[in-house]
């Protein structure tokens, strides 16, 4: 295959990926803008921080995987990929972690000062007195919006540090995330009106999307505690930053930030931010992720996503129907040999029955396999005596949802 880079990826893991026998192109400097012009020819296509636009998509001829290197999709118009076909992957919980650190050090940050410390001591001023005063973290109640992969490093972290970690109940949670959060010693309340009260500081770790766009507004605020601390280290969308200066103006508030609503796009620019800048704000270069360790890892991960779509399997892909799309599900238990779903297929098609989804499982010793296909239209009342009916097939069944 042919694999773009778009961004940069550790010399070490490039070669692993030309070992398999890839074409690698390494282009780290290509722009959303750039991007149309080189992806003809392109396989694959793995991207960091470049945006990943419909223009380029509709350019591209042979482009069937889009790789994010890291967890938010948000700069892949993953809309357009899936009216292509193209498989929109990304590497969930690898930089964990470096998010993780980085958060925590926005906290001590803010709590003791410390970049007013440094700069006091750089410009030839002692103020010991002025910098004695800080609460300290022991004992102090931390609320953790959003318990993935981030968020729960981050609590963990917290919980060393002596903390009461707050985090909200949630329907539908893995077990091994239930796990997780018994063994750090999460407290799960609620709602977000029962944790802003009584939090100290509050760290943000949900993805961008229309259900998290300003989900710190002036109401979320104004519930904080007065003197607690905000620290974001998810995306800067999250916040109305108008609300959050106007607390931060107040006094009420204080706050660690490594994300902005409206930050550069490029690795260096002009950044003229009111928040950014603000005298009661630690803030970092939107640098989360930004350690060697976090890239080893989301290298690690980008070459397995290569490595399974090589053998035919799809991971961790963002833009899939993850709900059965079809009106019926047809289940056909057939043994193993040449032509037995193309004979199926094409009675569902005489049928005028579409495949939207399909899957076949082998048993052990490959004799025998079963193919489950969800299908769209009517579905005649005698299709399981006519698939029953084809050489091969040993049994076949139907199960039609009503809701559909």
């Amino acid at each position: 295959m042919k694999i773009l880079f778009a961004d940069s990826l550790p010399e070490s893991h490039l070669g692993r990926v030309r070992a398999a026998g890839h074409e690698c192109l390494l282009m780290p400097e290509l722009t959303a803008e750039d991007l149309p012009d080189h992806v003809a020819g392109v396989d694959v296509l793995t991207v960091r921080s470049t945006r990943v636009t419909q223009a380029a998509i509709e350019a591209s001829d042979r482009l069937s995987m889009i790789i994010r290197a890291g967890a938010g999709t948000n700069t892949i118009d993953k809309t357009a990929a899936a009216d292509r076909g193209i498989y929109v992957c990304n590497v969930p919980g690898r930089n964990a972690i470096a998010v993780a650190e980085l958060a925590m050090g926005l906290l001590l940050a803010v709590d003791r000062r410390i970049p007013d410390n440094v700069a006091d001591l750089r410009s030839g001023e002692w103020n010991k007195s002025e910098y004695s005063r800080a609460a300290g973290l022991y004992g102090r109640t931390v609320g953790v919006i959003g318990l993935g992969s981030i968020g729960l490093a981050f609590a963990e972290r917290a919980k060393a540090f002596g903390m009461t970690v707050l985090g909200i109940r949630k329907p539908g949670r893995s077990p091994a995330a239930e796990s997780r959060i018994r063994s750090v010693g999460i407290r799960l309340v609620d709602d977000l009106e029962t944790l802003l009260p009584r939090a100290d500081v509050v760290s943000l770790h949900v993805p961008a999307g229309d259900s998290t766009r300003h989900m710190v507004d002036a109401g979320f605020l104004a519930a904080m505690k007065d003197g607690s601390i905000l620290i974001n280290t998810s995306r800067g969308e999250v916040v109305d930053e108008s609300a959050l200066l106007a607390e931060l103006d107040s006094g009420r508030l204080r706050a660690g930030l490594d994300v902005y609503e409206s930050e550069p796009a490029t690795g260096r620019a002009e950044f003229d931010s009111p928040l950014a800048s603000h005298p009661s704000v630690v803030g970092t270069h939107h640098i989360g992720a930004s350690t060697a360790q976090a890239q080893s890892a989301i290298a690690d991960g980008v070459i397995e996503l290569i490595g399974a779509y090589e053998r035919g399997e799809i991971i961790d892909c963002v833009n899939m129907e993850t709900l059965p799309a079809g009106s019926a599900t047809v289940t056909v238990r057939h043994f193993n040999r040449v032509g037995v779903l193309a004979r199926v297929l094409q009675v569902l098609r005489e049928e005028k029955l579409n495949v939207e989804q399909m899957e076949n499982h082998i048993f052990a010793g490959s004799t025998a396999a079963a193919a489950t296909l969800e299908v769209v239209g009517t579905v005649p009342d005698d299709l399981t005596e006519r698939l029953d009916s084809l050489p091969e097939v040993i049994a076949s069944s139907i199960n039609a949802r009503a809701d559909r």
